[in-house]
This record gives C-alpha cells, structure tokens and sequence, in this order.
C-alpha cells in the first residue's frame, strides 16, 4: 500500500503552525477545510468586505473560531505567519508579503504546494492563448489511454485536499496562468506552453515580467522534478 511520506510530513508540520490564506476563492474554501483538519492555526484574509462575502462561507469561518482580516488594509494583521497561502490575485511582491518572507515565512499557493506534495507526473500547460482547449484534450487523452488523470489549475476541481487520494503511477494534468506561476519555485515534470502574446499588462508590471512569469513552468525542471516540502 502507497503512502506519501511527504504529505505526512507536511501535515506534521501543520500541526499548531500559524497558518494565513489570503483569498476566499474557489481555491482556498477547501484548503481552509484541510487546514483545520490538521490542527493548524488558520487566519483568513480577503480585501472584501464582510458584506461582499458569502454568508454560508463567513458563518463556517466563524464557526471554526478562525480569525479573519477583510476589506480595506486586510493584510495589516500578517504579521508573524509560519506559512502563508496566497491566493494568485495576491502578487509575491506585495509588501507585506515581502516582509513576512523576510522575516521567515514561507510564502506558498495551494496550487504550488500541490506539485511538491502530489506523488505522480504532472504535466503543466500555459500560453496566452489556447491553454484550455490544450490541457483539456491532454487529459482526455490520457484518460482513454487508461490512465488515472486529475485535471486542476485554472480549470477543474481544486486538487490539494486530493493529493493524499493520488498514486505515483497517475497524472496530473494543470492549465497554469502567469498569475499561478509567478514566482514558482517548482515545475512540472512535462511543460506545454502554446503561445506568448502581451496579456494581463493590468496585473503584470510590463510584458516582460509577463514572460518571466512564463517561463517558471520550465526553469525549475530538472531530472528529479521533486523538490517536496523540507522543514
């Protein structure tokens, strides 16, 4: 029987750590679930107001006893965090972030902790355009093949709470946006990119930290794609 020492060192870890997620969406509600399953300390933090959030959502947060930060200077309060989860709308060169890394946090996604825990080939797919369509017939593919695939990134189902279900011999299949890559530390073990065209010039500071953001699907590829959680 399978058992992904990684994922149970991860959650060791979790145990009693200050934990912040930043951003309530679709992502992260079931991240915060998983979190408080591991016994760790969870602040959630969203720059809409508490009327702008869903009720059902805002009630469970309560109802777990988690402290929370919304609306205007929402990331005031993130201040000594041993691990933060931002949401991909969140840059990594906020300042408070920035500040929190220097001070020893570690700064994460949901989607980025996926590919260093998940035990089984990933293949990562991004460009401008075409990047839907492309994982789409990518996964199905492979799932005619016979292969057990999970479909996730920017399209799917939300896949961290997953991991500890996956087995080395599936796939993983991610449309990946610049927004999810950007400063990545880790890359899939197969990189499709379908196309580079100036896009998202609103969020990205020009087109060439565009690109770079890009380009994290590869630059941290190398023979043993594992660079798993280390304590």
């Amino acid at each position: 029987m399978f058992i992904n020492k990684n994922l149970l060192e991860f959650n060791e870890y979790l145990r009693n750590r200050k934990v912040a997620v930043i951003g309530l969406g679709v992502s992260n509600i079931p991240l915060i679930d998983y979190l408080r399953n591991q016994k760790a300390i969870v602040t959630v933090f969203d720059n809409k107001t508490i009327d702008k959030l869903d009720k059902e959502l805002m009630d469970k947060i309560v109802d777990y006893g988690m402290e929370f930060s919304l609306g205007n200077n929402y990331l005031s309060k993130l201040k000594g965090f041993d691990i933060i989860f931002r949401s991909p709308s969140c840059l990594p060169n906020t300042k408070e972030l920035v500040e929190e890394e220097k001070r020893g946090a570690i700064i994460t996604t949901e989607i980025e902790m996926l590919m260093k825990l998940a035990p089984c080939k990933i293949i990562g797919v991004t460009g401008s355009d075409g990047k839907t369509t492309t994982t789409t017939l990518i996964y199905e593919i492979l799932k005619e093949a016979g292969y057990n695939c999970y479909l996730g990134g920017n399209i799917g189902i939300p896949l961290f709470t997953k991991v500890g279900e996956m087995l080395p011999e599936d796939i993983i299949v991610l449309e990946l946006s610049s927004f999810q890559l950007m400063n990545m530390t880790i890359s899939p073990d197969i990189s499709v990119i379908t196309n580079i065209t100036p896009n998202h010039l609103d969020y990205h500071t020009d087109f060439e930290e565009y690109i770079n953001a890009k380009k994290c699907i590869f630059t941290s590829q190398d023979e043993s794609r594992k660079s798993y959680f280390k304590l």
